[in-house]
């Protein structure tokens, strides 16, 4: 088995000047495409399951499937929560087998938000199993609007909470289609200078992949959230199998050809954070 914690592939990163993916699941598919992808690149892979994916899919379910996925490869696997928004929440996917909490407290007041996601991390280092939080406000894209990262609040979160991942706000947004933003690189060096813990970027589809790569390189950012791009790759591919052959039924014959497309898509997003020398 290669599962593994969000340290275990964050700590690698963070020395060798690289990051890795966070890439987002919805479904069995896609899960199924990222872990293939991940293998055929030599790399590791976070598997991420967010609200929406828990919305359709109960936690000890995810659990499985991402444990499953990773006994069959032999790169690593961290089977992360993404945006747990309550201790319960983040109880039951420990319980559930994964491997790494994201502890959602940034629409808090800034001491409860160290509070709460430090009690998280607590449990999670007692398990075994690593904890990212979130300081600052990643917005949406026509949706609620970002709050910025202040690096004094980022240098206390990252001491007070003693998680092992901390995200960001610095101009990403979440469910961006675009690339036309890019990061505020002042606030990512003033933030990097006062901190030592793994950065993380959400709404990592918005931006720019050189400044995805760039910076993956020579930062302390060591996961981007990939979502957007993998699921308009899918969208695509889901579109062209149906339209092929109006007439076919079968799921499983149709969504037999999106998986290809979609590892190409996951493949594409994931060589673009790995270490220089693996960046065609």
């Amino acid at each position: 088995m290669t599962l593994a914690t969000l340290s275990d592939v964050l700590q690698p990163a963070l020395k060798g000047g690289y990051a890795v993916g966070g890439l987002v699941c919805l479904g069995w598919e896609d899960m199924r495409a990222y872990v293939a992808a991940a293998e055929a690149e030599r790399l590791p892979v976070i598997l991420q399951a967010g609200p929406s994916c828990r919305a359709h899919t109960p936690l000890p379910v995810l659990g499985r499937m991402f444990r499953h996925l990773a006994e069959s490869v032999s790169v690593p696997v961290v089977a992360h929560l993404d945006h747990g928004y309550s201790f319960d929440e983040c109880r039951e996917a420990l319980d559930s087998g994964f491997t790494s909490l994201m502890f959602d407290g940034s629409k808090l007041p800034l001491s409860e938000n160290i509070a709460q996601t430090a009690l998280i991390a607590e449990m999670a280092h007692r398990a075994g199993v690593s904890c990212e939080g979130e300081i600052g406000f990643v917005g949406y894209s026509d949706g609620a609007a970002s709050q910025g990262t202040h690096p004094a609040e980022a240098e206390r979160f990252a001491f007070e909470t003693g998680v092992d991942a901390m995200a960001i706000s610095v101009g990403n947004v979440h469910l961006q289609q675009n690339r036309e933003g890019g990061l505020d690189e002042a606030r990512i060096a003033e933030i990097d200078a006062r901190t030592e813990v793994p950065l993380v970027i959400h709404g990592g589809s918005g931006v720019p992949i050189e400044q995805r790569a760039r910076l993956a390189r020579g930062t302390s950012i060591c996961k981007f959230n990939i979502g957007t791009e993998l699921r308009t790759a899918f969208g695509s591919a889901l579109r062209s199998a149906v339209a092929a052959d109006p007439d076919r039924f079968d799921r499983v014959q149709i969504l037999r050809e999106v998986e290809a497309p979609l590892e190409a898509a996951a493949r594409s997003a994931l060589r673009a954070l790995a270490p220089e020398k693996e960046i065609a």
